[in-house]
């Protein structure tokens, strides 16, 4: 559960029940206060009705750290303001302002992704059904002096922010901005636009609206404060030209709202009461209260939270797009993508998502939630809910050449089951030990099984329990032993067959373990086992390079025992449900896959399964193949050089970082005062354009720093 002592999920807030006004608050600033006619308003739209909102945009599909927001603004939020459940609202709403980024895939994706969940919106929304008004109100900023239409190209935009924030710092450590940052020209700062007419703006303003300019010509830019600590500050761009077609409002316009501008606005209209997002947000406080301030519009209660940070995985819309766009998955649903339609896909049910949203909580504390913490999660709810089975991922035939007289000896003995078929070597079996009602399955012992081949080995030893050459292993439901009495090899050395006999209870030793099978008339399939998706813990500004070679394990010719035959066929499949999940015994839980085309009734097609976690137990039990085993020893290898080639960068002074690091030794010679390489190890100049690239990878040097060190204190 949360850390934060205002989370109460033992019992929810009778009607009468006053609201902890101080559960969610954030630094204040004098914009945000809301004066007594606007709070009148509100309160007599309201009522004691308390709104939240989720506002994705929508240019990819939803992850799990979405999936937290939601838990947030639909649920855990109420809980720590105390609200009583009749008077609790969240909206849906498109933030969908930028048409380039934007598509009906993901309108759609995201929508039954929420459905998914369980989640409930008072209403849906969209920021663009609002478009007009937002227009309206940036004319009402141009009449009022407070905005202004800008033809400062993009570098020059950047030259002017960082002069203004040079000449904040100067002045806040008592020095002279003029001469540690000078003004070359009024035309830079504040700009040579900033203080025309309001009748000039309005014509361009509407000349913008009417498509009489090119695309990135101008852009209407709010005047806000060019010496204000904050950089967000200094006049942020409210609209922009696009000649492109919207997917929700269409072709009606040219010119689109930015982020900042549209959703305090929305927030505002749609009478929210508490504005939640994630912490790296917060420097964005002082621009949604000062726009709302401006307009004079009711300004909502902002929280900000920690984002949801897990080992092994990156949750930038940025790298999930390039991940998918370079092919480095199968797309959006890949089981390995923390998407919510990837964490569905790996059999992740909205009952494993949502609680454990509920145990990481929300609080403004920063921390790197382990990737265990979910699978544990998974695993406690699969057990209780997943019925169990038998799977081979990688197949070795096994003959058991006396088996003939082992069912004559069970029907000499009488101890065949009145349920059996004539080889009296069928089994009755639970599909879930602690679960009576979910039924049970037969499984038929037949002369020729399938065991994995993690389960037997060439050459034994103490350490080894499985299957080897004149040893005895349990065989599972049949009660006795397996013993393997010859090896038969193909044309490649590899194994071709294993012929056993049985040896009955009662005429042999107790096993030390007992393996499992599929019996001759096991379906064959495909299995995907699934791993990190990168092989470092916290991926890096080199993400691209800490991908996990063996995230994804295939099994082409794995097969399951024919009990399941009823369950997993095609018709019961679909991409936007949880699809069927068992518990392969020995190898964890897996879920039919959506590239699934099997009919149960002829039997034919392809059946795929993906591993949605393993058996916590089996980490201790299961004999990993020699491939999987030299695959893990390289991934540990690479995982502890990865772990002490950061140690040794984070211990080098950005300045530095061109000499020392590793990555970068002898290759340059010469540097300027700031570290970065003017020459490389031959003399050679080094470029504009490459010493701009290198500035950037010191900044990020510097940054990761910063983050090291304020995580050891």
């Amino acid at each position: 559960m949360s850390d934060d002592p205002n989370t109460d999920t033992d019992t929810a807030p009778s009607s009468t029940s006053t609201i902890n006004s101080k559960a969610l608050q954030a630094r204040e600033l004098e914009w945000a206060v809301n004066s007594a006619a606007l709070e009148e308003r509100h309160a007599a739209t309201n009522g004691p009705i308390i709104r939240t909102r989720f506002p994705p945009e929508p240019n990819g599909y939803l992850h799990i750290g979405h999936a937290k927001s939601m838990n947030m603004n639909f649920s855990l939020a109420f809980q720590k303001l105390n609200v009583a459940p009749e008077h609790r609202r969240t909206i849906f709403r498109y933030d969908d302002t930028n048409p380039d980024a934007e598509s009906p895939e993901y309108i759609d994706s995201i929508r039954r992704d929420l459905d998914w969940l369980g989640w409930t919106p008072e209403r849906t929304t969209y920021s663009s059904d609002n478009f007009q008004i937002l227009h309206d109100f940036a004319v009402k900023l141009i009449r009022k002096g407070l905005a202004y239409v800008c033809d400062m190209t993009g570098p020059e935009v950047k030259l002017q922010r960082d002069l203004a924030l040079r000449r904040v710092k100067a002045k806040n450590v008592g020095q002279d901005p003029d001469e540690v940052a000078p003004i070359p020209s009024p035309d830079v700062l504040p700009g040579r636009n900033r203080n025309t007419s309001v009748q000039r703006n309005l014509q361009m303003f509407e000349r913008m609206r009417l498509g009489m300019y090119d695309e990135g010509q101008y852009t209407l830019r709010l005047k806000m404060d060019f010496e204000s600590d904050n950089p967000n500050m200094y006049d942020l761009v409210a609209y922009r030209i696009k000649y492109t077609s919207h997917p929700h409002a269409g072709r009606g316009w040219c010119i689109y709202p930015a982020y900042d501008f549209t959703h305090g606005i929305c927030d505002s209209l749609e009478d929210i009461d508490y504005s939640i997002c994630t912490l790296e947000f917060e420097v964005r406080r002082e621009p949604y209260f000062w726009i709302l301030w401006a307009l004079d519009l009711y300004r909502p209660k902002v929280y900000e939270m920690s984002r949801l940070n897990i080992e092994y995985t990156v949750l930038s819309k940025r790298r999930l797009i390039k991940l998918v766009t370079n092919n480095y998955v199968r797309g959006w649903d890949d089981p390995r993508m923390p998407t919510v339609s990837g964490l569905r896909r790996r059999g992740y049910t909205k009952d494993i998502l949502n609680s454990f949203c509920n145990d990481v909580g929300a609080s403004r504390a920063e921390n790197l939630v382990e990737m265990e913490k979910l699978f544990s999660t998974a695993r406690l709810h699969l057990s209780q809910t997943s019925r169990r089975a038998m799977a081979v991922l990688d197949p070795i035939k096994v003959v058991i050449t006396n088996f003939d007289e082992e069912v004559a000896n069970i029907k000499q003995k009488g101890n065949g089951n009145d349920k059996n078929n004539e080889s009296d070597m069928t089994f009755e079996v639970q599909n879930s030990p602690t679960d009576p009602s979910l039924g049970s399955h037969t499984i038929t012992l037949t002369k020729v099984i399938y065991i994995d081949a993690s389960d037997f080995r060439l050459e034994d030893n103490s350490t080894y329990y499985g299957l080897a050459p004149n040893k005895a292993v349990g065989l599972k439901y049949y009660g006795g032993n397996l013993i393997c009495n010859k090896v038969i090899k193909n044309n490649n050395n590899g194994i071709a067959e294993i012929q056993c006999t049985l040896q009955s209870r009662d005429e042999g030793t107790k096993p030390q373990s007992y393996i499992t099978w599929v019996p001759e008339n096991g379906i064959p399939c495909e299995i995907r086992v699934y791993n990190h998706l990168f092989a470092v813990t916290e991926p890096s500004d080199r993400w691209e390079e800490e991908l996990n070679p063996n995230s994804e394990i295939v099994y082409p010719k794995a097969m399951v025992d024919p009990s399941v035959r009823e369950v997993v066929d095609a018709k019961n499949v679909n991409k936007w449900t949880s699809n069927v999940a068992l518990q392969f015994e020995r190898f964890g839980y897996f879920v039919v896959d959506i590239d699934t085309t099997y009919d149960s009734k002829s039997n034919n097609g392809a059946l795929v399964f993906n591993r949605t976690v393993s058996l916590r137990e089996e980490k201790e039990k299961k004999q990993l193949t020699n491939k999987e085993e030299q695959e893990n020893a390289k991934r540990r290898l690479k995982q502890q050089a990865d772990k002490e080639a950061k140690e040794i960068k984070m211990k080098i002074a950005s300045v530095d970082l061109f000499k020392l690091a590793p990555e970068y030794e002898g290759k340059y010679s010469k540097f300027n005062d700031e570290g970065i390489p003017t020459h490389l190890v031959d003399g050679t100049e080094v470029t504009k354009s490459a010493m701009k690239k290198l500035a950037k990878e010191q900044m990020k040097h510097k940054k990761a720093l910063a983050n090291h060190n304020k995580t050891k204190k």
